[in-house]
């Protein structure tokens, strides 16, 4: 298989994936993508994608990532990963609404029901002003905590 993207490392891009390996140096994703570049290098062992993947088990598709990400991203980019775009969602619930839910779930339901339905405790939650809205996706999500 000829490989589409070439990794040609520096001397001191080489260093500083040597270090990471020998001292274990970050997350074990960073060491991975590390030792995968350093087999890679054109300038160094140039071993084949599949003797890589194998060597490290995993996916041929990640030794391909990987060397398309240094070509394409650079390698900063490559070894520590790429950031997120946007932060992560705030918490839609605090812990007080999270335990006021929970102890709803776990009460007797309304009557004419046997057990309470993810949209029951949505709406009996507005109901008793725990939360202004809620979505029965928000109920799930609290109750898949607990259990």
């Amino acid at each position: 298989m000829n490989k589409k993207y070439i990794v040609r490392l520096s001397g001191k891009e080489r260093q500083e994936l040597v270090t990471v390996i020998s001292k274990l140096k970050g997350t074990s994703q960073k060491v991975k993508r590390a030792q995968i570049l350093l087999k890679a290098d054109a300038n160094g062992p140039n071993w084949p994608h599949h003797q890589i993947a194998e060597a490290y088990l995993c996916r041929l598709k990640t030794v391909s990532n990987v060397c398309k990400s240094l070509v394409e991203r650079g390698f900063e980019i490559t070894l520590n990963g790429k950031k997120r775009d946007k932060p992560p969602r705030e918490k839609l619930l605090d812990g007080k609404q999270e335990a006021k839910i929970i102890a709803l779930r776990l009460s007797e339901p309304p009557k004419g029901y046997s057990n309470w339905s993810l949209r029951l405790i949505a709406d009996k939650a507005v109901e008793l002003g725990i939360v202004e809205s809620i979505r029965h996706t928000t109920v799930s999500n609290t109750l898949k905590k607990i259990k």
